[in-house]
Order: structure tokens, then sequence, then C-alpha cells
């Protein structure tokens, strides 16, 4: 899940971020298992409504707490984003149809941390636009991560999805962020999925945050629907998405939301 980019860059890192890395683990482990669950129920016929039922069900029984339910109002576990939605998708009893694009993105709390992770699923058989939308959005996000050490600087990850992006025609949204994820939500530093190179904070040791940026096929500009939440993109063109939670090593990084079944991108069965 996403936060608006109005965080401060004042951050706190841990000399010692064993513990805290061992507890992102666990978080990060159940949110990917949801999604991991979650793969062989998605399919035409099934609402967006079912998909969020399961989600917390399965979340609920692994004795912890999906962090979007009633959070500041919102009335679901999950965020389901079909198509032209950007993120923050309200599950409903909207049915999936064949051709449908969705991104599911789910939180889950566990040990007091947090594990934020999100996929796209294609509903049957999606159009060719949908599946290069989809494959350029996942490859930016992974170009970025494995971008990340001790000593790169915020900028070189927006500028690296960034100029991925826009030389394959598709924009950068502007209007929302990663942000720095542990003991709470969402966290400082603010992380730009677009950027000049050698610009921001350095990344150090010990900070875990979020990437997941949202592509979309025409102009970048978002609307806000009457719910709050929704954002769609304003020219209606269709929108992917992609998450990892992370942390910075002495060496590099971990990516502590990968799924056990390597289900990286679709199709995953």
């Amino acid at each position: 899940m996403l936060e608006f980019k109005k965080l401060t860059n004042n951050i706190i890192l841990m000399e010692d971020y064993t513990e805290k890395f061992e507890k992102m683990r666990i978080a990060g482990r159940l949110a990917a298992e949801t999604l991991d669950m979650l793969t062989e129920n998605i399919k035409p016929g099934v609402t967006t409504d079912f998909i969020d039922k399961l989600g917390y069900e399965f979340i609920r029984d692994n004795g912890a707490y999906s962090a979007p339910l009633f959070y500041r109002g919102f009335e679901k576990s999950l965020c389901t984003s079909l198509n032209h939605v950007v993120c923050h998708g309200i599950p409903s009893d909207r049915v999936l149809n064949e051709g449908d694009a969705l991104n599911v993105d789910v939180t889950a709390i566990i040990n007091q941390h947090y594990g934020d992770t999100s996929r796209m699923f294609c509903l049957g058989k999606t159009p060719v636009k949908v599946n290069n939308l989809i494959e350029t959005t996942y490859e930016s996000m992974m170009r970025a991560i494995r971008l990340l050490k001790p000593g790169l600087k915020l900028g070189d990850i927006g500028h690296e999805i960034q100029s991925f992006v826009e030389k394959k025609g598709y924009s950068v949204v502007r209007d929302f962020c990663g942000h720095g994820i542990s003991t709470t939500f969402h966290e400082p530093p603010n992380i730009l999925h677009y950027g000049r190179q050698d610009t921001g904070m350095e990344l150090r040791p010990g900070m875990t945050f979020t990437i997941e940026p949202m592509i979309n096929v025409g102009e970048w500009d978002i609307k806000m629907l009457k719910d709050g939440w929704t954002a769609v993109t304003k020219d209606k063109s269709l929108s992917a998405q992609f998450e990892h939670t992370l942390g910075i090593t002495e060496n590099g990084y971990e990516i502590f939301t990968e799924s056990a079944k390597g289900y990286s991108k679709p199709p995953y069965l």
C-alpha cells in the first residue's frame, strides 16, 4: 500500500538491525504467502470482495493482521486495482472478467512489523498491450532493486525506473511513492519512482522501505474518485504496479517479500 508524498526525510537507523531484519522477513514472507495463496483463486467469475475475504482469513489464521483494514478509514483488508485503477482500489462485488488486469496489494502486521507487497494478475487471455505494460513495470522495479547498496542515492532509484519506462513509451505516476516501513506502515524516507541521478539521501545499512512503481500506458496524471481512496488514470489508460519490501545490507540488499513459489510476474500457473 502506498503513502502520499508528505513525509519528511528524517530517519533514524539502527546500528544493529539483525533483529529488525528477522522480524521484517517474517512479515514479508507472510505477505508474499498471502499472494501465493490467492493466485489460484484469482480467475474470471470471482469478485474482488471474495479475494479480500480470502486474504483477510489467511493473514488472520497465521496470527497476523491486515494493515489496510481500518487504516485511515479504509474498510477492506486488501487493495484490488483493476485496469485503469492506479492504486488503492477498494474490493467490491465487481466480478472479474476475461482480459482484466488486476493488482492485489497486501500488507501484513506480525510481531509489530509490516510486510507490504503487490503483484499484477492477468485474468485469462489478456491483450498484448497489457502483457507488455506488466512486463515493463515488473522489470522497472527489479532494475531499481538490483542497484541497491549502501551509498546509492534515492534519486538513482527513481532515475532508473523513469528512464527505463519512458524509453518504452510509458509514464511514471508522480502522485504516489514508495516509503520507509518497519514498525510503522508508512515512515521516511519517500521513495520516488522518478528523479535525477546522484540526488537525495544516501542509502545506509539497516534501512527498510518499499519500491512500488505505478506505470501508465498514457499520461502520468491521476484522478481521485469520490470514495477518497481509488486513484485512476486521468486519461483512462491502463496502469500496472508491482511492489516489494526490502532492506539495505552491508553489501547490497535483501528482498523480504519474494514468493517462495517463484511467483514473480504473470503467468504464475
